[in-house]
């Protein structure tokens, strides 16, 4: 059996982490191990790292950074051992979150994320994405007065606009891995939806 690993994709307010427990549940159902993780995080110098990505105000090109070396602590000691060993590896954000949020909604140049995705990934991708996509309005809804929000959460609606078209530019440009759901459907309909893609696979 072959190891696969996806991940979750969409700005905040999308509905993405929702449906984490029903995706393991249902790998699980088909006898496969599951390693749920996330980023900036999952392990325990990343989550460290998470704390002062979400909360501490930071040049573009800094944030970049360390949202680079917790993933290759992220990587190392948990991604690459779980596909090694031939399990299913499910995680919130990965490099696209990247690609959206430094280089799309904060103009980190796209080349130099590239490098480093090069450099901390080699070879490394996701075999699916599901990207959970809504309208900016949708989004600022949902997080007004959720929890107390992080730096991200607290930006503005441009903010929000140029992550929503960064990320699906990146889905147009990947179409083979990316798997675009409307997030602003009911919850049994986006739900229906992520379990037929994960059926597929």
């Amino acid at each position: 059996m072959t190891a696969k690993f996806i991940t979750l994709e969409g700005m905040d307010g999308a509905g993405k982490s929702t449906h984490i427990p029903s995706i393991i549940e249902m790998l699980k159902a088909r006898g496969r191990e599951v390693v749920s993780t996330r980023e900036p995080g999952g392990t325990p110098l990343g989550e460290r790292l998470r704390e002062l990505l979400l909360h501490e105000a930071m040049h573009a090109e800094t944030e970049t950074l360390l949202m680079f070396a917790a993933r290759r602590e992220h990587i190392a000691n948990v991604i690459a051992p779980a596909l090694q060993r031939g399990a299913y590896v499910l995680s919130d954000r990965f490099t696209d979150a990247t690609f959206a949020y430094q280089s799309g909604a904060k103009g980190v140049s796209a080349d130099k994320v590239e490098i480093l995705e090069q450099w901390v990934q080699e070879d490394l991708q996701p075999d699916l994405t599901l990207l959970f996509d809504v309208p900016v309005e949708v989004s600022i809804a949902r997080l007004a007065g959720a929890r107390s929000p992080d730096k991200f959460e607290r930006e503005s609606a441009d903010f929000f606009t140029r992550i929503r078209n960064a990320y699906l530019e990146r889905a147009r440009k990947n179409p083979q891995r990316f798997r675009v759901i409307d997030g602003s459907k009911s919850l049994e309909e986006v739900s229906k939806a992520v379990k037929d893609i994960i059926a597929t696979i």
